[in-house]
C-alpha cells in the first residue's frame, strides 16, 4: 500500500431505532434517555462550545498532559504500532499522537460514515505519509478488525481520549474495556483519558455553566426528539439540572419538568409531574487508583499514569 493512502471498511453498523429508544426511555419510570442522542448537527455544534468553555476544563487539560508528555507516550507506544481510537470523530486529539508516535498504521472507528471520510481526508493532507485504515462501526460492540499484517505493527494500542469512559456504569467499563482488550491482542496497549474525582463545586461548575451553554446542550435533546419525531415538547417547561452526586462519585444530568404537563411523541403521550425529571447522563469521576483497579478487572495493567499538577484529569498507558 503506497504512503498516505486511505483505506475505508464500511462494516455497516444498524442504527438504533431513534423513536424506539426515546418512548422506551420516556415510559419507564424513573424516565430516561440515552446521551448518546445529544450528538445530532445543533447537539455536536454546542458540545464543542462546552469544550472551550473556562468552566469546563477537561478538553484542555487532557490536550495540555499530551502536548507536555508526548515523548514519554510516543515511547511507551513505541514505533511502528498500529493506533486504533474509538469514536475518533474529526480526529484532532490524534493529531498530536499520530505526529509524536508516528504509527504504522491510523485505525479511527466512528459510526458516522460523513465524519470518518471528512476526518481522513483531512489526516493524510496533514500527514502525507500517513496509511489509514478508517472503520465505519459502533466502537462499544464486538467487531472483527481488517487484517493490518501488511503494515507490519508491533502491537495494536487503542487509543480512547476525552473521558469518555465515565459515561458507562462501572460494570459496563468492564465490559466495554474486555472488548477493547480483545481487539488489542496480548501485549497490546490502551492509552485512555480519565477525568479524576475533585471537589464538588468545580465539577458542578463545569456541567452547569452560568453561560447556560450546557443547559441548551442537554435541553437540544427534547427539540431534537421534536424535529425529528413530531412530538410537541415545550423546551421552555423543562430546565437543565446536573449535579456532582458525592457518594455516586458521578455527574448525573436531568431535563426536570417545570410544571405538570403532556407531551404526544405521534400517537404516544407521555405525562410529567411538576419536578418529575429526566436522567439524561451520568459521568463517572476515579481516582487514578480506582480506575486502575477498575482495568485490571478487564485485564489490563498499568504502565504509566500522567496527571496534571491541579490533579483534575489523567492519561494511563495500560497493556494486556
Amino acid at each position: 500500500m503506497s504512503t498516505g493512502a486511505i483505506e475505508f471498511h464500511d462494516l455497516s453498523p444498524v442504527p438504533a431505532s431513534f423513536r424506539d429508544d426515546v418512548i422506551g426511555g420516556l415510559t419507564r419510570q424513573p424516565k430516561q434517555l440515552p446521551s448518546k442522542y445529544f450528538y445530532d448537527e445543533v447537539g455536536s455544534s454546542l458540545f464543542d462550545a462546552i469544550c472551550g468553555l473556562q468552566e469546563y476544563y477537561p478538553t484542555r487539560t487532557e490536550t495540555a498532559l499530551m502536548q507536555r508528555h508526548s515523548a514519554e507516550i510516543a515511547a511507551h507506544l513505541g514505533s511502528n504500532c498500529a493506533l486504533v481510537e474509538f469514536g475518533s470523530g474529526m480526529s484532532r486529539k490524534s493529531q498530536l499522537l499520530i505526529a509524536a508516535v508516528k504509527p504504522a498504521v491510523y485505525v479511527p472507528i466512528e459510526i458516522s460514515r460523513e465524519t470518518l471520510r471528512a476526518a481522513a481526508e483531512t489526516l493524510v493532507r496533514v500527514f502525507p505519509e500517513l496509511r489509514v485504515v478508517a472503520i465505519c462501526a459502533d466502537y462499544s460492540a464486538p467487531l472483527k478488525m481488517p487484517a493490518l499484517a501488511a503494515f507490519e505493527p508491533r502491537r495494536r494500542v487503542i487509543f480512547f481520549p476525552g473521558s469518555t469512559i465515565g459515561n458507562f456504569d462501572p460494570d459496563d467499563a468492564v465490559g466495554f474495556l474486555k472488548n477493547a482488550a480483545n481487539i488489542a491482542g496480548s501485549g497490546g496497549g490502551l492509552l485512555i483519558g480519565v477525568d479524576l474525582k475533585k471537589d464538588k463545586a468545580l465539577l458542578d461548575a463545569a456541567y452547569d455553566d452560568p453561560q447556560g451553554v450546557t443547559a441548551a446542550f442537554n435541553l437540544n435533546l427534547l427539540a431534537r426528539i421534536n424535529r425529528e419525531l413530531n412530538a410537541d415538547f415545550d423546551v421552555r417547561a423543562f430546565r437543565h439540572r446536573a449535579e456532582y452526586v458525592v457518594e455516586r462519585g458521578r455527574i448525573e444530568m436531568h431535563l426536570e419538568s417545570l410544571r405538570f404537563q403532556s407531551v404526544c411523541i405521534g400517537a404516544t403521550k407521555i405525562v410529567f409531574e411538576r419536578g418529575e425529571s429526566i436522567h439524561t447522563e451520568n459521568s463517572y469521576k476515579y481516582s487514578a487508583q480506582e480506575f486502575q483497579a477498575l482495568a485490571e478487572r478487564a485485564g489490563f495493567s498499568t504502565r504509566q499514569c500522567w496527571v496534571d499538577d491541579r490533579r483534575l484529569f489523567s492519561i494511563h498507558y495500560m497493556q494486556c
